[in-house]
């Protein structure tokens, strides 16, 4: 009796144990982001967690199944989000990261590509990856003229990658700064959502 009970305790850890592969929600995420960052379409994420019934309420530190697919061989495309980037965009926004995150490790540089690209994608700035960059007060290379100097190799680097699935570095970020050097305070009373290197990330 007791090895009848062991074997259907053990059976009931094997379906119901969590898999292998879980995601840890961060701020910022939805389940949309999710399912990008794993190369999954929302319905197949969906489907991997039937104990989400409203998709549009996660919390941090949920898990988040993320069943590994035939997706995961499959090569990332450059431009594999809503975003795709001409040459020349890509080359402005390098000489930008460049300017604002030349002391900063690589994936400083990419998180701060993707604050400009959360930027395009939200109703609170212009639509195109040049108005973003060019607005007035927004970026202090493009006043001081550190926005015309060539970009790195690591630079372009972090934009290619941006525009992956390392897009998430940033998820609902749209602000960045560096507290030292802040002249000013602002940006303080905003809500966190990460920080790198000497950036600090706000939504």
């Amino acid at each position: 009796m007791k090895k009848l009970i062991s074997l259907i305790t053990l059976t009931a850890l094997l379906l119901f144990a969590s898999p292998a592969f879980a995601y840890d929600v961060k701020s910022g995420d939805t389940m949309s982001s999710i399912a990008r960052g794993h190369h999954l379409t929302l319905q197949e994420l969906a489907d991997a967690n039937p104990q989400i019934s409203n998709l549009n309420l996660i919390y941090i530190g949920q898990k988040i199944n993320t069943p590994e697919t035939a997706r995961q061989n499959e090569p990332i495309q450059e431009k594999s989000l809503n975003i795709s980037l001409s040459d020349s965009e890509i080359d402005l926004l390098a000489r930008l990261v460049r300017a604002e995150a030349q002391t900063e490790p690589l994936e400083g540089k990419i998180a701060v590509a993707c604050v400009v690209l959360n930027r395009v994608e939200s109703p609170q700035f212009p639509d195109t990856l040049k108005e973003v960059i060019y607005a007035p007060g927004q970026f202090q290379p493009v006043k001081n003229g550190q926005i015309d100097m060539p970009a790195d190799e690591e630079s372009i680097q972090a934009v290619k990658a941006a525009l992956t699935d390392q897009r998430q570095l940033a998820p609902g970020a749209l602000f960045f700064y560096n507290p030292a050097i802040a002249t000013s305070r602002w940006l303080d009373s905003r809500a966190t959502t990460q920080v790198i290197g000497q950036h600090v990330f706000k939504k």
